[in-house]
């Protein structure tokens, strides 16, 4: 099969990049053809001029126009999959697939389709505004917290949204858990154009072992809607060492003596970190869609305190691989906190199940499965609107 992944690489990376490129090395290690029409954020300044650049490629770029057409001509691909169009390429580009009789999947990492700012938070309480009305709410209640990106942010899913880009010309939106699947199909999209495919993780040989473990451990984005706050606070009620890697552009000036930032990690460093930890909190406060951190951990041995909200329930079972708390609760939290602590066998015996579930459901050979299993269906939806005669013509069949 011959697939085109189209992504635009965040600032500081994520769930989304590193979705894209272990997609992009499944695909071909099982011996498909795969090509990279790829853009980066970073290459837009903070300036200005960058912003509005940024803005105006998000609205509709020409040029991305332009290099989609030459990439369905040289390459012809059997499917396109979309992780990000935004800001380089625009969502103008799935017209342009459409146009050429070719299936598209788009894998839904957060909530873009029916948020501005893909979060569905807007000063830290949920929001769905924009969901079924205009989106002209996401400048008025400036959820960017800046009136210049918030006009930005509103007027391209505007317009996105007035074309109905991502609507007629998807035809089949992937996504990493039943949670948001339900979301989108509450946000208007029939239920027969959505899949669940969960994310993926790399399989690790040596695990970690929790009852060793010397701290709790956090690893994300430093981001309010993150859940920080609440992690802060209930680490200073269990009074136990916590350990905080991700990208930070601060840190908060009253952090306690038993907290410490480690800063951003990957590679074997990240898997170090991880293997040193009693357990690993994801105190997110919005609905997050998956969860790479949770499967992550699970994959390691290590056992996951994970706030009672959006998918993570689908990840943690409560008493067997962790526990839930109630988002935003840092009493509850802490509470849990405090009986891993203290339990190292159980920690041990958590660990090894979320183990067993990571190997089960969340390895590559069964994403690759679940993928392909999901691009043949992408292609039947395709080809049901479409006139035989035509669907035969402009596209070869996906085997």
């Amino acid at each position: 099969m011959r697939v085109v992944q189209i992504m635009n690489w965040h600032r500081f990376g994520g769930g989304s990049d590193f979705m894209a490129k272990i997609t992009g090395e499944v695909l071909r290690k099982s011996g498909h053809d795969v090509y990279m029409m790829t853009s980066d954020s970073s290459t837009f300044d903070t300036s200005l001029l960058g912003r509005v650049t940024a803005c105006a490629r998000g609205i509709y770029s020409r040029k991305a126009r332009r290099e989609m057409r030459e990439v369905i001509e040289d390459f012809a691909p059997d499917i396109v999959h979309v992780h990000e169009v935004y800001p380089a390429h625009s969502p103008w580009v799935l017209r342009d697939c459409r146009a050429a009789g070719v299936p598209v999947v788009m894998t839904c990492h957060d909530f873009r389709v029916t948020c501005p700012i893909s979060t569905h938070i807007s000063h830290g309480k949920p929001c769905n505004r924009c969901t079924h009305g205009s989106t002209m709410a996401c400048f008025t209640q400036n959820c960017r917290g800046n009136r210049l990106e918030s006009a930005a942010f509103a007027l391209r899913a505007g317009v996105a949204k007035s074309f109905k880009l991502f609507q007629e010309n998807v035809d089949l939106f992937l996504a990493p858990s039943e949670f948001i699947k339900q979301r989108m199909v509450e946000a208007g999209l029939a239920e027969d154009r959505l899949r669940v495919v969960p994310n993926m993780v790399r399989m690790t040989k040596t695990i970690g072992d929790p009852a060793q473990g010397r701290y709790g451990a956090f690893v994300g984005r430093i981001a309010p809607e993150k859940g920080i706050d609440t992690l802060l606070e209930a680490t200073w009620r269990a009074g136990m060492p916590l350990r905080i890697a991700g990208h930070a552009t601060a840190v908060p000036q009253s952090t306690a003596p038993n907290v410490q930032w480690v800063g951003h990690l990957s590679g074997d460093a990240l898997t170090d970190f991880y293997k040193g930890a009693r357990f690993i909190v994801v105190p997110s406060r919005w609905a997050e869609v998956f969860g790479l951190v949770v499967v992550e951990a699970m994959m390691m041995g290590i056992p996951v305190i994970a706030a009672n909200a959006g998918a993570l329930p689908e990840l943690v079972e409560h008493g067997v691989t962790g526990f839930l708390f109630n988002a935003g609760d840092s009493q509850d939290l802490a509470r849990c906190m405090t009986a891993l602590w203290k339990d190292a066998e159980l920690c041990r015996r958590m660990g090894q199940m979320g183990r067993k579930k990571a190997m089960q459901m969340y390895t590559a050979r069964q994403y690759h499965v679940n993928l392909l299993n999901a691009y043949k269906a992408a292609a039947a939806q395709h080809d049901a609107v479409q006139s035989p005669e035509s669907a035969k013509a402009q596209r070869p069949q996906v085997v």
